[in-house]
């Protein structure tokens, strides 16, 4: 399957994911192992120098995490005013905005040929800040006091990126000659993977999207465009490639929607997830195609 059909196939999927949710929602603990298997595949690409070479982009790495925490709670408060959205709307808003890069980003880096290694640094490291910035950013623009899932946060992040990764290059150095001839499997199963999970997650909330609310939709995809807007740019101007901007672009952009459905539905109500459940559709379809078009202009 070409990388370039990527996003029709992503639109595709999400149509019939919504026409005939019950055939895909009890998949829904399908997501976590794919996950894991398509960071496998990513772990089977990569060196230990690629993680080494990290320590020259620190200075990307604080920019990016700076734009997660600064420009993208901002942008996610401003837009909820210029749209008019609702307390609770925009208490969702907030919720996506103050959150950390999502597990989403280091595959569609992947599949974008950006550099993996620096996105999987960056996700570890923002949702690190996300422990002490989310309630704090919460507080700061909903007086709202809430408890961040630190430690199920982590516990996530090292069983579905850090290991399955790890595991991915230790059988990359000690078979790497057996594996060069299956390299182009594995981004050809990252896209069946990921083309799964977004018809699941559409599945999950076919409610919430036969309810939807389009200056909701227009709040998302315009969040969505804006973190990826600053995150390319801002490389860019640094100095970097387009290799590295696109990586901060799509980390800064596809943000951790799954955690802030949780902490919505925990700590506020259904309405306030309605923008958590519509970013985690839209952040993957745009992904698909933004990593559809670097995919299709680094073509050899």
């Amino acid at each position: 399957m070409a990388i370039f059909l990527f996003p029709v196939w992503a639109v595709l999927v999400s149509i019939l994911a919504y026409l005939f949710p019950a055939l895909l929602t009890q998949l829904k603990s399908w997501i976590i192992p794919l996950l894991v298997m398509v960071m496998l595949s990513m772990g089977l690409t990569l060196t230990w120098k690629d993680f080494t070479r990290i320590v020259s982009y620190r200075n990307i790495v604080m920019v990016g995490v700076a734009i997660q925490f600064l420009v993208m709670p901002l942008a996610a408060w401003l837009i909820s005013l210029l749209l008019g959205l609702s307390s609770e709307l925009m208490t969702g808003m907030m919720l996506v905005g103050a959150t950390a890069g999502g597990t989403a980003s280091n595959v569609m880096t992947y599949l974008a040929r950006g550099n993996v290694a620096l996105s999987v640094s960056m996700t570890m490291i923002s949702t690190l800040v996300a422990v002490f910035m989310l309630p704090l950013l919460t507080w700061l623009y909903l007086g709202q006091n809430i408890d961040v899932p630190a430690a199920s946060m982590l516990t996530m992040l090292v069983k579905v990126i850090v290991l399955p990764v790890l595991a991915g290059m230790l059988f990359n150095h000690f078979f790497s000659a057996h594996l060069k001839r299956l390299t182009p499997w594995f981004s050809r199963f990252s896209i069946l993977a990921i083309l799964l999970i977004v018809a699941i997650v559409v599945a999950l909330n076919n409610h919430n999207l036969s309810v939807l609310v389009w200056p909701v939709v227009c709040a998302v995809m315009l969040h969505n465009l804006i973190g990826m807007a600053c995150g390319y740019l801002a490389a860019r101007k640094l100095g970097y490639d387009s290799v590295i901007a696109r990586t901060v672009a799509i980390e800064v952009g596809m943000q951790n929607s799954g955690l802030s459905v949780a902490l919505a539905l925990k700590y506020f109500s259904a309405t306030s997830a309605l923008p958590g459940a519509l970013f985690s559709i839209w952040h993957n379809l745009s992904g698909a195609m933004f990593a559809s078009y670097w995919a299709r202009k680094d073509k050899p």
